[in-house]
């Protein structure tokens, strides 16, 4: 969410600012916030990478995959009890070194800079202003967006827009500070709606046109072996499945087109947040176009 967007009410200006100076950071800084989460993405990447979570998965495949070996080989047979208490204790390790890994993780994804933002995220999506995206990893979720994630923004009761008459007599240098920015969103291309409503489609073609060429030559092996004239009319299946190919070729490259319109889309509403407006929040396909990008 870019300054602008924070600084456009004033209620959620002041909350960002409070908050920002307890963590010491400008979070209506729009060049400030791009660096925190830069460096905060890259530290819970190498929390992921640490040797404990690795080692940590391994010694509990070890120990769990182990026991399955005994009846395959007569020496861990011969020693039935060692096994088992080598299998148990690789277990008992791998769960506390990936205990260990996740908790220094959530400790860096909960440091003080990175849940302030989620609280400013909060406090402004409860004065109106919406989230057009947030990324997975900044509330934990794994990459595809799915789940609650580890540290969620936080929710607070909405709260009414504020309005001119409401707002308490001020100077002309403060009143001005406080007006919104006067940005226009730009409305959704109707490539970008088809884009979302065929995001998800597809994706069958390969598996339908190879199912289709072995049900094919399976009949014709099936007709040459048997002597069974019939079977050969399996083999229509074969233009059939070149049919379907060719049909998945064309929807991959009308994808395509209208993925590049998507990702405009994305880039103008982006611009115009920037520049203060209050753009809406992403639908689930242009979210994780982002996040794929």
């Amino acid at each position: 969410m870019s300054g602008a967007a924070l600084r456009s009410d004033a209620r959620v200006r002041k909350a960002a600012r409070d908050i920002g100076a307890r963590h010491g950071v400008d979070y209506t800084d729009d060049a400030a916030v791009t660096a925190l989460l830069t460096e905060r993405r890259k530290a819970l990447e190498s929390e992921q990478r640490r040797p404990a979570a690795w080692l940590g998965l391994l010694a509990l495949m070890a120990g769990l995959f182990l026991p399955f070996g005994i009846p395959m080989s007569p020496a861990l047979d011969a020693h039935l009890f060692p096994v088992l208490g080598a299998a148990a204790a690789l277990t008992v390790v791998g769960v506390a070194l990936v205990v260990h890994a996740r908790t220094h993780w959530k400790r860096a994804l909960r440091s003080g800079p990175l849940d302030g933002y989620r609280e400013v995220l909060g406090i402004a999506r409860a004065h109106g202003i919406p989230l057009a995206h947030i990324p997975p990893w900044l509330e934990g979720r794994t990459t595809s967006g799915g789940g609650k994630g580890a540290a969620p923004i936080p929710t607070y009761p909405e709260v009414a827009p504020s309005t001119p008459s409401a707002a308490s007599p001020a100077s002309p240098a403060s009143t001005s500070a406080a007006t919104p920015v006067s940005a226009s969103v730009p409305p959704k291309p109707s490539a970008v709606a088809y884009y979302e409503h065929m995001a998800d489609a597809g994706g069958w073609h390969d598996e339908t046109g190879c199912l289709l060429v072995l049900a094919g030559a399976g009949g014709a092996i099936w007709a040459a072996t048997t002597g069974t004239a019939i079977g050969y009319a399996a083999l229509v299946l074969v233009p059939v499945a070149v049919l379907v190919w060719l049909a998945g070729r064309r929807q991959g490259r009308e994808k395509e087109e209208l993925r590049e319109q998507a990702l405009e889309y994305i880039r103008a509403l982006e611009a115009a947040q920037a520049a203060g407006a209050r753009v809406p929040e992403l639908s689930p396909q242009l979210r994780r176009l982002i996040d794929g990008d």
